[in-house]
């Protein structure tokens, strides 16, 4: 029996594949559950054309990630905060103040797409990468200076 998945299914297939499956495990398990629809001609041709204008949408994506990375090269942020006399930060520096420095910036950058390589709790400089795309990631530096 061969199903197209709707969805990933752990050890068998992702989302879109065309599997081949016995009979009892496609009708009794991956169909009642939402997991997979029969691989009939009409639902093949519909799966052609889903993944033709998700294969676009896609590649505007990748461009729009491209267009903005190269714009952030070059790009130096600074973060204030207030810190102790040994340079260590009370708190410490998060995403949303780097997506907020980003803002200031003229860039519009979610914050759950941003990640350290360091947690930057004292004073001075650090690198932040920004997830713009799957195949897409920007490293910006940013300083941390006290208030």
């Amino acid at each position: 029996m061969e199903l197209i998945l709707k969805q990933d299914v752990k050890h068998l297939g992702e989302k879109d594949d065309i599997v081949k499956v016995k009979p009892g495990y496609g009708r009794n398990y991956l169909i009642p559950k939402g997991y997979a629809i029969q691989a009939t001609e009409s639902a093949r041709k519909v799966l052609t054309e889903n993944l033709k204008q998700a294969a676009f949408k896609q590649d505007k994506i990748r461009k729009d990630a491209d267009a903005i990375a190269a714009r952030l090269e070059g790009v130096t942020l600074t973060i204030g905060a207030k810190a102790g006399e040994t340079g260590k930060i009370f708190g410490a520096i998060n995403t949303i103040q780097v997506a907020n420095a980003l803002k200031e910036q003229g860039f519009d950058v979610d914050r759950r797409r941003i990640t350290f390589d360091q947690e930057p709790k004292f004073v001075g400089d650090y690198i932040a990468t920004l997830n713009l795309h799957k195949e897409v990631k920007v490293k910006v530096p940013f300083s941390v200076v006290a208030e």
